[in-house]
């Protein structure tokens, strides 16, 4: 993996840089995820082609350092993100962005302007208040949170979302959650809609019907359905999310 020290999180930040075709496409995980960890599969499938992609692990996840000064915010993580692409020399470039991933490729979007081709997002987070999972960790103080609640969260879990989960920070993993719910001004929505670079929201078809998607396609924004997937549609259907992407890279 290639790092560098982050000035944002004053920590290394790690991430695939793994070779392809084309413009390079950055990827940025959810909550309790890591992109090392759930996108491997996807951009090796033969439906996705052999694109260039940056697989990241914002700080706090994966392979990446786990500062506790940090403040794991939205809009720090997305300069977190510039600094990778900053470093990679990208003058242009793809996002790929899920779940709280897609709020902080928002903002990269935003501040990247026409640095930036394509923004995909996949069920993200557009409006204040968080979803049912980020209000969940935050129903407690941060500090009972990572003294006894990530430990029964991680007991009672089963999914493959576990995997990666056990190997972030609870102290992230309550910060990001927490400024999900706080959420940004103008939304995350606000923005989206008003970016001058090509965008599409990705669905995964178990979580429709959802009044966000159907408001974005109202807008004259692509959409796209990964079939028989919900929200973790990356292992739910890693080879129908890798031919959903490949195709809003390429139309």
């Amino acid at each position: 993996m290639q790092s560098l020290f982050s000035l944002t999180a004053g920590a290394c930040v790690h991430w695939h840089d793994l070779p392809g075709q084309g413009i390079p496409i950055v990827f940025i995980h959810g909550l309790g995820c890591a992109s090392s960890y759930e996108y491997p599969r996807v951009v090796m499938d033969p439906a996705f082609g052999r694109q260039r992609t940056i697989l990241i692990d914002l700080p706090g996840y994966g392979f990446s350092d786990k500062p506790r000064e940090y403040d794991y915010s939205i809009a720090h993580q997305a300069e977190v993100v510039i600094e990778v692409i900053n470093d990679l020399q990208l003058s242009l470039c793809h996002l790929y962005g899920h779940s709280m991933g897609g709020s902080i490729a928002i903002e990269v979007a935003e501040r990247l302007d026409d640095r930036v081709g394509k923004l995909l997002v996949s069920e993200p987070n557009f409006h204040s208040g968080g979803g049912i999972y980020s209000r969940l960790l935050v129903e407690k103080p941060e500090a009972e949170f990572i003294s006894r609640i990530y430990d029964e969260i991680l007991a009672n879990h089963t999914s493959p979302w576990k995997g990666s989960a056990q190997n972030a920070a609870p102290w992230a993993l309550w910060r990001g959650a927490k400024s999900l719910i706080d959420g940004a001004s103008p939304s995350w929505m606000d923005t989206f809609l008003r970016l001058s670079c090509s965008r599409a929201l990705v669905f995964g078809e178990h979580s429709l019907p959802d009044s966000d998607f159907q408001y974005v396609s109202d807008n004259d924004i692509p959409v796209a359905i990964v079939p028989d997937a919900g929200h973790s549609m990356s292992w739910e259907n890693p080879s129908a999310l890798a031919a959903v992407l490949h195709h809003l890279l390429n139309q």
